[in-house]
């Protein structure tokens, strides 16, 4: 028995609403999955090419279109249009109008074509289908050019967004470095007008103790400057490991070595599994986080604390840096990690960039580090490693 006209436009009606829930759920799932990640929108549709889209949007249409042909011929046509739709929603989410609108065209040339009767031809007798055809053509249409003015908004309100994150972030810099820059420039001039001004009347100690001041304030602005840079190379994602057999006895030796610890009061401990592999590791970026996070230990506690690093080794490789010092408000260890964080009441000096810029860089090496109260006080940094080991001998005989 063949459909009536209003059998016809309710399936119609029914296709469209179906097509809607698909489009919304197709939405929120970009949405979600991708979130505001520029890059990742790029990877996955409006970055590429027009021609890229083209050939994307063409493919898609025909490969749905064979599909139905397949599998769906016997079945109402009014079928084949949901599945089109929901080709031509998924498109409008992720290309542009150009593309979506060729595909929308596409579409209902070939769902003419391949599925209303008479098959094979652009000619419909039934007026009915004809209505049902035009309808189509008009709502996919709808469809596309809506998402992607939606989309057009959006991306206004996220470039909106960003602008004002990036005049937060750059007012926060500003603040911060206009103290922590300042501050060792000026005892470095300082120090240094004293030894040019008065160079013959110091005795040898006040020399040596403005000589002294100079290092450590050039020492301390190196590190605000590194600071800044592995910022800006996490910010970029231009963040490539670089990974070499290390001998981590021979690493921390090195660390340890720097004027920085060897002059601080502080005393720091290291215990080493007693049967250490070798691991593949970046050195470079290990020394960095390593190196931030003793400092931060060590800036921020008492020269009575101790520091203790324990290195172990089981199926990943452990990195656990803690101290017997105050420890973190439990209210704020979610927060420590976060761009320019620092504690309410901490003492001057840094700029809150040294846990972030480590996090960064041990998730960079597909690492996770976690920060933990110890029940006895103090703070335990727990980094966490799956990195590739071998012990000398395995390695020599490779």
């Amino acid at each position: 028995m063949p459909f009536s006209c209003a059998n016809k436009n309710t399936a119609l009606k029914v296709a469209a609403t179906l097509n809607i829930l698909i489009h919304n759920v197709l939405y929120v799932y970009v949405h979600h999955r991708f979130g505001t990640n520029k890059k990742r929108i790029k990877m996955i549709g409006r970055g590429a090419s027009l021609s890229k889209q083209m050939s994307v949007s063409v493919a898609a249409i025909a490969v749905a279109s064979v599909f139905c042909f397949l599998f769906l011929s016997g079945q109402n046509y009014k079928v084949v249009a949901i599945v089109l739709l929901g080709v031509v929603s998924v498109l409008a989410l992720l290309f542009d109008i150009v593309a979506v609108l060729v595909s929308c065209i596409l579409s209902a040339l070939i769902w003419n074509f391949f599925f209303i009767p008479p098959l094979f031809t652009f000619h419909i007798n039934d007026p009915a289908d004809n209505a049902l055809f035009f309808m189509y053509f008009f709502i996919a249409l709808v469809n596309g050019v809506l998402t992607y003015k939606i989309k057009q908004q959006e991306r206004k309100v996220r470039d909106k967004e960003e602008k004002e994150a990036s005049l937060k972030l750059y007012n926060t810099l500003f603040n911060s470095l206009s103290h922590e820059l300042r501050t060792p420039i000026s005892t470095v001039i300082g120090a240094a007008d004293m030894l040019k001004d008065n160079y013959s009347t110091l005795n040898t100690d006040q020399k040596s103790e403005l000589i002294q001041e100079i290092s450590h304030a050039g020492i301390r602005l190196n590190r605000q400057v590194e600071n800044l840079l592995n910022m800006s190379r996490l910010e970029s994602m231009n963040v490539k490991p670089r990974t070499n057999w290390m001998e981590l006895h021979e690493f921390f030796y090195q660390l340890l070595e720097q004027d920085f610890y060897k002059d601080h009061r502080h005393r720091i401990t290291t215990k080493f599994d007693e049967h250490l592999p070798l691991v593949k590791l970046d050195g470079g970026l290990l020394f960095q986080i390593v190196d931030n996070l003793l400092h931060n230990a060590i800036h921020y506690t008492s020269s009575a604390v101790n520091v203790n690093v324990n290195i172990s080794s089981a199926q990943e490789l452990f990195i656990i840096i803690e101290d017997n010092g105050p420890g973190f408000p439990e209210t704020e260890l979610e927060r420590v990690f976060e761009k320019f964080y620092r504690l309410p009441g901490t003492k001057s000096g840094g700029t809150g960039l040294g846990l972030s810029i480590a996090k960064g860089f041990v998730e960079s090496m597909n690492g996770t580090i976690q920060l933990k109260n110890k029940i006895d006080g103090g703070a335990r940094f727990i980094i966490s490693f799956a990195a590739e080991t071998s012990f000398l001998n395995h390695l020599k005989n490779e």
